[in-house]
């Protein structure tokens, strides 16, 4: 039989790795089909988000890890549904052109928001939704790996936007490719290290929780949960100043758009 350790640490850790490796390739693999495939993808994982939705409300009437992993689980499935839409271009902002060449700094600023603007819109109601439905929760760990994932994707962004070593632009879809004028190529930006540095102190911070939690508890299992998200989000603000793509680990995701590229 496993013990309190193990079902309270290693098996949430091991519960959103493979939640976000998935997770990350099927939506590469989505959007990088024909974008005639696109209306079908988003019918169907809007049915989920849906559902999602519906189920945070049923785990914050559940006690116990279940719990925990149920509502953090519906958590990333919303999550997944805001980034297919950004992806497929579907929700994104009133700005859909690159940067003019020779743009200002501070324009250059502005038109970075607008391209998203609509996109981070959205994210804010879905953050609001959660919010409604977790409120009464004593642990709404749904909505806490929610906010937890845009924050760190403001940050990724950002850090784009001032310039890393590591774009990762070969993972936009051809009908994104003006996203790479509001991107900059550099060794280094000053937000970066304080992105870092948050990461590490966010993670350390609920490790601490979960290591304090009492074992195999709803608690400890959140903390876990919410760590590791914390842990990955640090991984890839590590992997923008490393001459090493991170895409290598999707490769069966981006398969689509090499298929096609071959159909044309």
């Amino acid at each position: 039989m496993m013990d309190g350790i193990t079902v309270g640490l290693v098996l949430p850790g091991l519960f959103t790795l493979a939640l976000w490796w998935l997770s990350t390739g099927l939506i590469l693999y989505l959007d990088g089909l024909h974008p005639r495939t696109f209306r079908a993808s988003m019918g169907v994982v809007t049915v989920l988000a849906l559902c999602a939705l519906a189920l945070t409300g049923h785990a914050a009437d559940l006690s116990g890890p279940s719990a925990a992993y149920l509502g953090f689980a519906c958590a990333l499935t919303l999550w997944g549904w805001m980034e297919l839409s950004f992806l497929t271009g579907w929700i994104t902002g009133p700005v859909r052109q690159a940067a003019p060449p020779g743009c200002a700094a501070s324009a250059h600023f502005v038109r970075a928001v607008q391209v998203v603007l609509h996109h981070e819109l959205a994210i804010a109601t879905g953050a609001l939704l959660l919010w409604v439905l977790t409120r009464d929760t004593a642990d709404p760990v749904a909505l806490h790996a929610y906010l937890l994932l845009w924050v760190m994707r403001v940050s990724a962004k950002l850090n784009l936007h001032f310039g890393v070593r590591n774009l990762g632009d070969a993972l936009l879809p051809p009908h994104l490719h003006y996203l790479r004028s509001y991107f900059r190529q550099r060794r280094m930006n000053a937000l970066w290290p304080f992105s870092m540095i948050g990461c590490l102190l966010l993670t350390a911070h609920l490790v601490d929780g979960a290591a304090r939690a009492p074992a195999g508890s709803a608690e400890q299992v959140s903390a876990a949960l919410l760590a590791t998200l914390a842990g990955l989000a640090g991984l890839e603000h590590l992997f923008m100043m490393l001459p090493v793509p991170l895409d290598g680990l999707w490769k069966w995701g981006t398969r689509s758009r090499a298929a096609m590229r071959r159909t044309g």
